[in-house]
């Protein structure tokens, strides 16, 4: 008796719930590092000493094959120095990039690296990674972009 009810109970629960996030890997190619432009606010000229920062920009295309637009889309890549040490220490993800419509869409990153790091920087293994539905509290539809994101973005 307790089967025949907890069985269709059980399918109904199943049936109504939401459906899970698949994670879903994109190919990103055409990929740049470059310093930030003198005029960027984020490029933080006043720190330019060894207890600062310097703001590079890490650009590049990201492809969805898919049919669906993958959300909450983080960025991983190893950034290295002339020396090949990894100049970002204990961490890959170098940023997200929110939403990306199916097709090829462009996106830059701005990443803080500490001041005095010897350069010429690279990078390796650059993926983008994303799922089929929010994982993270999502933006309302009528926030725009900060003033730093727009300026990146538009460049």
């Amino acid at each position: 008796m307790i089967r025949l009810v907890l069985a269709p109970l059980l399918a109904a629960l199943l049936l109504l719930a939401p459906p899970a996030a698949w994670a879903a890997d994109l190919q990103v190619s055409e990929v740049t590092l470059e310093p930030c432009p003198t005029e960027d606010v984020g490029a933080q000229p006043e720190l330019r000493r060894p207890a600062g920062a310097s703001c590079y920009a890490l650009r590049g295309t990201v492809l969805n094959l898919g049919r669906k637009p993958v959300v909450d889309t983080d960025v991983f890549a190893l950034i290295v120095d002339s020396s090949g040490e990894p100049v970002l220490q204990n961490r890959t993800r170098v940023g997200s990039i929110g939403d990306v419509p199916p097709g090829s869409s462009a996106f830059a990153l701005r990443l803080s690296v500490p001041a005095g790091t010897p350069g010429p920087l690279s990078f390796r293994n650059v993926k983008a990674r994303g799922f089929s539905a929010p994982v993270r509290t999502r933006a309302g539809e009528d926030d725009e972009l900060l003033p730093l994101e727009q300026a990146l973005a538009a460049q």
